[in-house]
């Protein structure tokens, strides 16, 4: 579905659209990354903007239907209305815009994901499960004997995809898979898969679950005091849905992503600043999820300087800078960052310690 570059469109502005999810399972993530997507265009513009063109910010409901946010996406390209892409969104999402933005604009895509990208203009900067899922393991193993897992997945790429890999981890890792499920995106009702992870006999459940479904499962834990029978551990999980969930719903509750809240040090600390001192004190808690909107558009503007154009960008190898999330470089299509495991701490993370890939 590749259509015409670009018409071209102001020549003073560079106009980002941010595809965030406004709705469905993704909804409770919205309203943070909106506020960060203004975040980093305030802090573009105030280093010079994008090859001296003010940064926009165009908003895009990726919680729509991979299709729908895929021709919204294609009209704004096509009118020269918008110059990139970013935005948190699922791989289902990002899948339909591949062949849109191709040979057009490019795409900075920093959400969590399954790996493996390497299609035209695309440019990914979340964690991956070699990195995120398999050192947890290790980690949880090594450290609480979780050795015996059940796991439940939304139905979608993401899920499916990183499920291949953990089976790969398990074998690695000595671990037993003893069961799992693979519920539809936008699932209401988690009483029989928690009821299945109960009987199961593990010792913990891996969570592959989008927002208000990985919600609706914490939810359920706590009414069937589902913690006293196994762990739990999430690379999706984040502040906003620790506060959904409830805190009895966080209970024995592990996180793994590049960014927490309340992760200590200068990038991470002043990020925070300035978020509140753009949106104030009643501003959506900022979280990983919401810090990867950040993410993108910086890498975008870096690449699009090394470059000295906004399309045709290249590849991002052998870039290396300094973000919130610590030093971020990437070689060979390979994105290195830090990735830390946490435990939830009511409605906050506990930084337990930084996982090492081997």
């Amino acid at each position: 579905m590749t259509g015409p570059p670009s018409t071209g469109g102001d020549p003073e502005r560079w106009r980002i659209a941010m595809v965030l999810p406004l709705q469905g399972p993704g909804g409770v993530f919205g309203p943070a990354c909106e506020a960060v997507s203004h975040l980093v265009a305030q802090d573009l513009n105030a280093a010079g903007g994008v090859l001296g063109r003010e940064v926009q910010i165009e908003v895009v409901d990726g919680g729509a239907a991979p299709v729908v946010v895929a021709d919204r996406i294609d009209a704004l390209i096509g009118s020269g209305r918008i110059d990139a892409v970013s935005g948190w969104h699922i791989s289902s999402v990002r899948n339909a815009l591949a062949p849109v933005v191709a040979g057009r604009v490019p795409y900075a895509y920093p959400a969590l994901y399954e790996g493996g990208e390497r299609r035209r203009d695309i440019y990914c900067c979340g964690e991956t499960p070699d990195a995120q899922i398999a050192p947890a393991l290790r980690w949880l193993r090594d450290n609480v004997g979780a050795r015996r897992w059940f796991i439940v997945g939304d139905d979608y790429v993401w899920p499916r995809s990183s499920m291949d890999s953990v089976r790969r981890y398990a074998r690695e890792l000595d671990l037993d898979i003893v069961g799992g499920r693979f519920v539809d995106l936008g699932s209401a009702d988690m009483t029989e898969v928690v009821r299945a992870a109960m009987a199961s006999g593990c010792d913990a459940v891996l969570m592959l679950l989008v927002g208000h479904d990985a919600i609706e499962f914490n939810r359920t834990c706590a009414e069937l005091d589902a913690d006293a029978s196994f762990l739990r551990f999430s690379p999706l999980m984040d502040e906003s849905m620790l506060l959904a969930s409830g805190e009895d719903g966080t209970r024995r509750l592990f996180s793994a992503a590049s960014y927490f809240r309340s992760m200590v040090g200068a990038g991470p600390m002043e990020l925070l600043g300035r978020y509140l001192e753009l949106h104030g004190a009643t501003a959506p808690p900022l979280s990983g999820i919401a810090e990867s909107c950040y993410e993108g558009p910086q890498l975008l503007a870096r690449l699009i300087h090394r470059a000295g154009r906004l399309t045709d960008i290249a590849t991002a190898d052998s870039l290396s800078y300094e973000s919130p999330r610590g030093t971020v470089q990437f070689r060979h299509d390979e994105t290195l960052q830090p990735v830390h495991l946490a435990a939830a701490d009511g409605f906050d993370f506990e930084v337990l310690t930084t996982l090492s890939r081997r």
